[in-house]
């Protein structure tokens, strides 16, 4: 029970920080490009190359410090970060054409269920 609490309470910030960097980018550049959500997809990544590299040698680390960061917190605040994570990690295992495929894979059948979304709506 308690890593679901961590969870929600990484996630509960991640999100709170994800709409004030994106509107707080927005309202000063503007919305013409996504530069928000660029912005925290970018550090999002950061954050979860750097936390899950330096958590994963902390051998004697509390599992609970993952739930709340790299779950959570991260999670919530973008979740491009753990597609570029696993798409890197794919990569550093050495299966390039695997890491290759998800992510042609994530991108086209992202945009296609996204599509897919819209035309639906458009139905009701």
């Amino acid at each position: 029970m308690q890593k679901y609490l961590l969870i929600a309470a990484g996630g509960a910030l991640g999100s709170v920080l994800r709409y004030w960097v994106g509107s707080t980018i927005s309202g000063r550049i503007g919305m013409r490009f996504p530069y928000g959500t660029l912005v925290v997809n970018i550090t999002a990544c950061v954050i979860i190359g750097f936390t899950l590299t330096y958590f994963g040698r902390l051998a004697n680390l509390d599992p609970a410090w993952r739930f709340l960061i790299a779950v959570g917190f991260i999670g919530a605040y973008s979740t491009f970060s753990t597609f570029e994570w696993e798409t890197l990690s794919i990569m550093r295992s050495g299966a390039f054409f695997l890491a290759a495929l998800y992510a042609a894979g994530s991108l086209i059948l992202g945009l296609a269920a996204a599509w897919c979304g819209t035309a639906l709506a458009d139905l009701l």
